[in-house]
């Protein structure tokens, strides 16, 4: 939080707070004040003043609140009292919402509640016994197996007796894990399981094979995990390998969607209103669990410390050898996809509803005709860059220009390194560079990508009203070249680009150097195509706010096919061209939801939008 900073139209200026000291020392006795707000999360460090041309603005870093402490809220009262800040403004919480957060902060296992009128006759005893076979041959000889269903059930805290009250009865973790699905539904109304696999690389709702609980199997976590586990490891190919002798067909990708499902199972919050959601598609795995993370992204992703949500479910899984021990799964997970070359996993949380979303991409990074090509253009120079250069050559081949947000977010390694491996790169000539400091992009030696300039030259049209405040990328030295190609342009595209550009029978500028046409001026366009678009813009033109997710949706509309020029898109959804491109555009490229026309200037104030062909899984 920034104070002393002032917003108009979503731009922003530096106004000072007159009395640093005083606000300070209000902000504080407020947030020690229990009648006015739960648990205060800042302490000294976190408020910290920063000096700009005279004045003086108070930034404050309001840390995540531990699991025992949520929910914060004001005036002593947590239902109706609680607000949550979705993108500009804070919601209030609903009930239900505030009683699964005080739920969480009591319960440190969700899992072991004792359910009344539940018994033995609500087990699906096949799924026990196929359990106690799986531990057999994990552990054989182990002293559970000699015991009777009701004792191993016991045993695994499956069924519990409450020493306080002398109750007992079958756990939820003994229900998810091995009950019957009518017996589930009772206890737990939104229970549900779903695994989808889809024919293509995008977010649709087609699918080719679905399971999901219909009275033709128990519908218990145990049976889904067997089931799925099957179905997600069906294609991968399995290199070959031998140890003391023996073929060894589970390899570290294996081990990685095992721990995925495994997670996603004993993670989710089953009182919540979403389902569980595994998806399988050619270029990726997705897994969705209802309930956020009980710790910060960057721990879970660090390792090393665990908060499961069910923890005994859990360990029923690690008692057959599923699953991982003390906050070393997701790590599992990432190691096991980089000794693919696969980009990194992408683990993230949702609000609106409350989820957890990890998705497991399998686009290679070092792919083996990006690699023939590269030695081929690089030669023997090629074999010499270690690892995470030939990843940064890989990806500027592929994506045509390369910065280093773009590879901290595909890569594990630490930004200094990633830093210095470009750095290293271009001065051995490997690549070149355009642009300074963070809006500085690489690319390879002979495919510089296209400038605004080339496209936009001798266009006749200064585009259509809106500002930005991006300032124009010197190009000169550049050679013009389609997006990610090593060739020089042909006479005929040269001739084309020094011609006056050419419009489609829609009013949209042309040009040989782009996959798509550009949506440069609403005063060119044909009056069915302008009418389009505004209909698709009709919702943010007749709102000042928006929900974030909903905005999201109409840019991606109104972008699909062509490329829309950012004045042109800050016109149609009648919002400032600045603020557009920061509290939007820039995520959904980074999402990769959106691509821009001239990657190698980001910031210029011809930059134009166009929606990606696929997107990612929700």
């Amino acid at each position: 939080m920034l104070l002393g900073v002032r917003e108009k139209a979503g731009a922003f200026s530096v106004a000072g707070v007159a009395k640093p000291d005083k606000l300070r020392t209000e902000l504080f006795n407020n947030l020690n004040n229990p009648a006015k707000v739960s648990v205060n999360l800042l302490t000294e460090a976190d408020v910290q003043e920063l000096h700009w041309e005279g004045r003086v603005v108070l930034a404050i870093q309001v840390p995540q609140a531990p699991r025992k402490q949520r929910p914060v809220y004001l005036t002593g009262q947590p239902l109706g009292h609680t607000f949550r800040r979705l993108h500009d403004g804070d919601r209030r919480c609903d009930d239900e919402t505030v009683k699964r957060m005080l739920a969480e902060q009591i319960e440190d296992e969700r899992d072991a509640r004792i359910l009344p009128h539940f018994g033995m006759e609500d087990i699906d005893r096949d799924s026990l016994r196929i359990y106690r076979q799986m531990l057999k041959d994990e552990k054989p000889g182990h002293p559970y197996l000699e015991q009777d269903d009701l004792a191993f059930l016991t045993s695994l805290r499956g069924w519990r007796r409450d020493r306080a009250s002398g109750e007992q009865g079958l756990t939820l973790a003994g229900l998810l894990m091995f009950g019957r699905w009518e017996a589930i539904q009772e206890a737990l109304p939104h229970y549900f399981l779903d695994y989808q696999e889809r024919p293509e690389a995008k977010t649709e709702l087609r699918w080719v094979d679905r399971l999901v609980p219909d009275g033709s199997w128990s519908g218990n976590l145990f049976e889904f995990y067997r089931r799925v586990y099957r179905k997600l490891i069906a294609d991968l190919k399995v290199p070959f390998a031998l140890k003391d002798g023996q073929r060894q067909d589970d390899t570290p990708v294996h081990v990685a969607l095992r721990e995925a499902l495994v997670n996603t199972l004993v993670h989710a919050d089953y009182t919540g209103r979403l389902s569980v959601l595994v998806v399988k598609r050619p270029d990726m795995f997705g897994f969705r669990n209802p309930g956020g993370l009980r710790l910060p992204i960057e721990q879970v992703i660090r390792g090393g410390e665990s908060d499961c949500r069910n923890r005994i479910l859990h360990q029923m899984f690690l008692l057959i050898g599923l699953g991982e021990r003390g906050g070393s799964g997701m790590p599992k997970i990432f190691s096991g996809w980089q000794s693919s070359h696969w980009r990194q996993p992408l683990l993230r949380e949702k609000d609106e509803p409350e989820q957890t979303l990890l998705e497991l991409h399998m686009l290679d990074l070092l792919p083996p005709a990006v690699l023939d090509a590269l030695r081929a253009q690089l030669g023997p120079s090629f074999e010499r860059v270690e690892s995470l250069g030939r990843v940064i050559l890989a990806t500027a081949m592929i994506e045509g220009v390369v910065n280093h947000a773009r590879m901290t977010e595909i890569c594990a390694e630490h930004p200094h390194d990633i830093s210095l491996a470009l750095a290293r790169l271009e001065r051995e000539g490997l690549l070149l560079s355009q642009g300074q400091s963070k809006g500085k992009v690489y690319h390879l030696p002979g495919a510089a990508p296209v400038s605004p300039e080339q496209v936009f030259s001798g266009a006749g049209s200064s585009g259509s009203s809106g500002s930005s405040s991006g300032s124009k990328a010197d190009s000169s030295g550049s050679k013009v070249a389609s997006p990610g190609s090593s060739e020089e342009p042909t006479a005929e595209q040269a001739d084309l680009v020094a011609a006056t550009p050419q419009r489609d029978a829609q009013g949209c500028l042309l040009s040989p150097l782009l996959d798509a046409p550009i949506v440069d001026d609403l005063a060119a366009l044909s009056d069915a195509l302008k009418a389009e678009l505004l209909q698709r813009a009709s919702l943010p033109r007749s709102k000042a706010r928006l929900e974030r997710d909903v905005m999201a949706h109409v840019i991606l509309s109104v972008c699909e096919g062509r490329y829309v020029r950012l004045s042109v898109l800050a016109e149609l959804l009648q919002r400032d061209a600045d603020g557009l491109r920061k509290g939007y555009l820039d995520g959904l490229v980074k999402d990769q939801l959106i691509r821009r026309a001239f990657p190698g200037t980001p910031t210029h104030e011809l930059q134009s939008y166009r929606k990606a062909s696929n997107g990612s899984n929700d």
